[in-house]
């Protein structure tokens, strides 16, 4: 089994090689890729110094599986490449998702959309895999009528240019190549990704297409805001729902506490609750603040943490690889 991670030495490419690591995945053979300017450089992986190769080598010993975090540019010219040669990829930037030929898989909801002849698959968005993987087992039970997302991401989906602002301006030094528009430290910025004609930004618009994709539900009305906090790793949001169907609260604690990658963190007499450092470091995702909305029927509050990195990014695309390895793709 020949596994690449093209974009090696990036954050998220970095979480991929120790989360294939910890998860102990049936490789025989790594391959690191990354960009020309990576070449020659190292990384490490099971104890051993891998050398970065440039993404033409890597393809040209037509690995069985590549994951990307190259973002999407490098994606849509390489990883047709890829599957030219046999080789499964899971890619972790937006250029695969709305090609509705292309799986966008949350293994907890819909990895059967995965067939044999699925040779790219996309990792969706990082908020979007949590609060799916929250939100799905309800939709089973109850039905969703109605979604209101308001997010709180971290500076790391960001890249190393977002923890760089944060640090710097905490440190109260100047700032070269800030990843956003105005200050981050002391301060909440309503702005993710590029603002559309609607007012809405990219990373709200992914939120409601990417959730409609997963969970095949196009019907679920839905709308969002996504902020940027002075957090440096793990995404939080608050989602409300509206349910077609009625329900209680011991009904929708019993069904989060028995779905996989889920942990209920909801005892708010002791001031428990998900925040960014429970889930640092971890693969599941938190909810918590669970609550009834009586402001109309039906209605539901949750707080849903993860770690972005992981289950946001890397998880996610390990889980996709060792299902691949286990069903003999």
């Amino acid at each position: 089994m020949i596994i690449a991670v093209v974009g090696a030495t990036g954050l998220v490419g970095q979480m991929m090689l120790r989360v294939i690591e910890e998860q102990q995945l049936a490789v025989d053979q790594l391959i690191a890729a990354a960009s020309k300017n990576s070449v020659g450089r190292t990384v490490t992986f099971r104890g051993e110094e891998i050398v970065v190769c440039s993404v033409e080598d890597a393809i040209a010993q037509k690995p069985d599986i590549a994951l990307f975090s190259a973002g999407g540019t490098a994606s849509l010219k390489y990883a047709p490449l890829f599957a030219a040669v046999g080789t499964y990829v899971i890619d972790n930037s937006s250029a695969w998702r709305r090609n509705m030929d292309v799986p966008l898989v949350v293994p907890e909801i819909n990895i059967h959309t995965i067939l044999k002849q699925s040779h790219i698959i996309a990792n969706p968005n990082c908020s979007t895999i949590q609060m799916v993987v929250a939100i799905a087992p309800l939709h089973r039970r109850f039905s969703i009528k109605r979604l209101v997302i308001s997010t709180y991401q971290s500076v790391s989906g960001s890249g190393v240019k977002g923890i760089n602002q944060l640090a710097g301006e905490m440190a109260g030094l100047p700032v070269t190549n800030p990843a956003y528009p105005h200050q981050i430290a002391m301060n909440v910025i309503p702005h993710g990704g590029d603002f559309e004609e609607t007012g809405y930004t990219s990373e709200e618009v992914k939120l409601e297409f990417e959730t409609h994709k997963i969970m095949d539900a196009p019907d679920i009305a839905i709308t969002s805001t996504v902020v940027r906090v002075p957090v440096k790793g793990g995404h939080s949001m608050a989602v409300n729902l509206e349910f077609e169907k009625s329900f209680t609260i011991e009904e929708v604690n019993e069904i989060l506490r028995s779905s996989a990658g889920i942990t209920v963190v909801d005892d708010p007499s002791n001031n428990l609750y998900p925040m960014p450092l429970f889930a640092e470091n971890h693969d599941d995702v938190f909810v918590g603040r669970i609550r009834r909305d009586f402001s109309i029927a039906n209605g539901l509050n949750i707080w849903v943490t993860a770690d972005n990195l992981r289950k946001g990014a890397a998880t996610n695309a390990v889980q996709i690889a060792d299902y691949l390895i286990k069903n003999k793709f």
